[in-house]
């Protein structure tokens, strides 16, 4: 059974990759398994500066996902450039490595991209420009396809390595705003950011989270993420890596099948940090179970029903 799966200056074993956030910068899930059998892994997103995130309480669980107001909480540039990215580069070598990477505005994305382009060893950029729990910034950056197409094309300027582009799910027809990512010269997208939500502790009538509101990830999601990564498959040539509720190997094919190239397990990490490992052993029984040989083949499959 082949799992490989290529995309501009990756090439994974497999198609399963840790989300953003949730499994730190490797070291956090060192205990639970070998890194070296991901398909790759991404780091959480870094910031210019060193940001410590939102006020407590910032996690709020539901029936069907979780809720979550972090906050982009990072140790900043220096420090993740300094000392976490050489760490995953040295102890995991051959373990394509994705540097997520968050701003406020463009400058802040292409000062982080040319102190991290100095670093031998990383594959590609993660540009999440869709974070909906931050004040500036954030989902704005990826609610506009004007502001998100001069994003892009003022990051790919100066990226020495391929970058895709994390949208927001929040916005009236994400078609457009991908379209002009690809237009700006973005070599891919990950799709997509969380939703939003919100929980009300009964017994104060106060809602759980510091902010309010935060943004929704888990089986809740899983519907709206795929029809996203549907819809973008059938407009976009480039690349996209599907995240949104993912938990078992049989949701990664749908994923494959919508368009996706490969995928991103985010909140099912928090739940149960060998979620990666065990849709990566599973995945080979779930294709032969429909009939797949590959990977590849199963990409974008349930486009040719258009």
């Amino acid at each position: 059974m082949d799992l490989t799966t290529n995309l501009p200056g990756l090439k994974l074993k497999n198609p399963v990759l840790p989300a953003s956030g949730t499994c730190g910068y490797g070291k956090e899930f060192e205990e639970f398994y070998d890194l070296n059998i991901l398909g790759g892994i991404i780091t959480k997103s870094l910031t210019k500066e060193e940001r410590f995130g939102n006020p407590l309480p910032r996690i709020a669980e539901g029936k069907m996902g979780t809720l979550n107001c972090i906050g982009l909480q990072n140790p900043g540039l220096d420090h993740v450039a300094d000392i976490e990215i050489p760490y995953l580069i040295n102890n995991y070598p051959d373990l394509p490595l994705i540097v997520s990477i968050a701003g406020d505005k463009t400058q802040d994305y292409i000062d982080c991209i040319n102190r991290l382009n100095k670093i031998n060893g990383i594959n590609a950029y993660e540009i999440n420009i869709s974070c909906p729990n931050v004040s500036n910034g954030g989902c704005a950056l990826s609610s506009d396809p004007l502001l998100a197409y001069e994003i892009t094309k003022e990051i790919k300027k100066v990226s020495t390595k391929p970058i895709y582009m994390k949208l927001t799910p929040l916005v009236n027809d994400i078609t457009k705003v991908a379209l002009s990512c690809e237009k700006a010269g973005a070599d891919g997208l990950v799709l997509a950011n969380s939703y939003q939500g919100m929980r009300i502790d009964l017994k104060t009538g106060k809602p759980i989270l510091s902010r309010k509101i935060g943004g929704l990830g888990g089986p809740a999601i899983f519907p709206q993420a795929l029809k996203v990564v549907y819809t973008c498959a059938k407009v976009v040539k480039i690349p996209i890596i599907g995240v949104g509720g993912i938990s078992t190997a049989s949701d990664v094919l749908e994923f494959l099948l919508a368009g996706a190239s490969a995928v991103e397990i985010g909140s099912a990490n928090l739940h149960d940090p060998f979620t990666c490992k065990k849709i990566i052993e599973e995945l080979p029984k779930v294709l032969k179970q429909y009939n797949k040989k590959s990977v590849k083949e199963c990409i974008k499959g349930a486009l040719k029903y258009e």
